[in-house]
């Protein structure tokens, strides 16, 4: 390029004074509004006669919070009553269950008892069945049969036991003076059954349990002619309702009943129907 060439000026090219001097006025005109305005507006204005209250949220909130506080208080009554019915039914249910047991305990108590009153009245309606048995047996056999017994008890008492016999004999007269129990065998209370089969017992012979049976168990004899060890029995044969051991010397041994135990006693005493010979 040559060092002659024009080169361009930065510099802002200069208004004209027209637009100045519209700029102008328009700025003036602003701030003459501006001023008016603000000379009006005092002369203008309300001189504020009252105050207004703000709502506060205060009184709701307080509101609010009894509400919570009440349904809360509402809430915890409604558990401790609930509480205390929960422990009402359960203390019924304990009560209830203990009231069961004890009527179950007092029933099972009255049916032993009755259990035990109707084997008792058994028990004495056999003994007396025994003794109107007994009675009417006497009074039938009549002066034959002490004659009878007079005779046996003369032959019997020259003889002696011996052998098994002995044993037989020596086991029931040591059993005298036990107590009777209706199904009693032994060792220190019998019925009459039960003394009989444990005397033979001890010398290895196994007899029936019952009288009944008792009377058939071995060979029939005459009262005429009794042997010590023989089995006295009372009633029919195969129904005999009491037996007892013939021991010698027109005597016997026998649990007779609870009011007297085991005794020994002459066959006047109670005079027997018949007897067997198992020795």
């Amino acid at each position: 390029m040559s060092h002659t060439a024009h080169i361009p000026s930065h510099r802002k090219p200069r208004r004209s004074a027209s637009k100045t001097a519209l700029r102008a006025g328009v700025a003036g005109g602003v701030l003459s509004t501006i001023a008016v305005a603000g000379a009006a507006g005092p002369a203008q204005a309300e001189p504020v006669a009252q105050t207004i209250e703000m709502p506060t949220i205060t009184a709701g909130l307080s509101t609010s919070v009894a509400a919570s506080a009440q349904a809360t208080q509402a809430v915890a009554l409604d558990l401790e009553t609930q509480a205390t019915e929960d422990a009402a039914a359960a203390t019924a249910a304990k009560t209830a269950k203990k009231a069961k047991a004890e009527a179950v305990r007092k029933a099972e108590a009255r049916k032993k008892a009755e259990a035990a009153a109707e084997a008792k009245a058994q028990e004495a309606a056999e003994r007396a069945s025994r003794s109107a048995e007994r009675t009417t047996l006497s009074a039938s056999t009549g002066s034959s049969d002490s004659a009878s017994s007079s005779s046996s008890s003369s032959s019997s008492s020259s003889s002696s036991a011996t052998g098994s016999a002995a044993s037989v004999v020596a086991f029931a007269q040591s059993q005298v003076g036990d107590a009777y129990v209706s199904g009693g065998t032994g060792p220190n209370s019998w019925d009459c059954s039960g003394l009989v089969q444990a005397a033979f017992r001890t010398v290895g012979v196994d007899l029936p349990r019952v009288s009944q049976s008792q009377s058939t168990a071995g060979t029939q004899v005459s009262l005429d002619n009794l042997q010590p060890g023989d089995i006295l029995y009372w009633g029919g044969a195969g129904s005999a309702y009491h037996v007892g051991i013939y021991v010698g010397g027109g005597q016997f041994v026998g649990a007779q009943n609870s009011s007297t135990g085991v005794v020994q006693k002459s066959l006047d005493y109670d005079p027997p129907s018949g007897a067997v010979r198992v020795l």
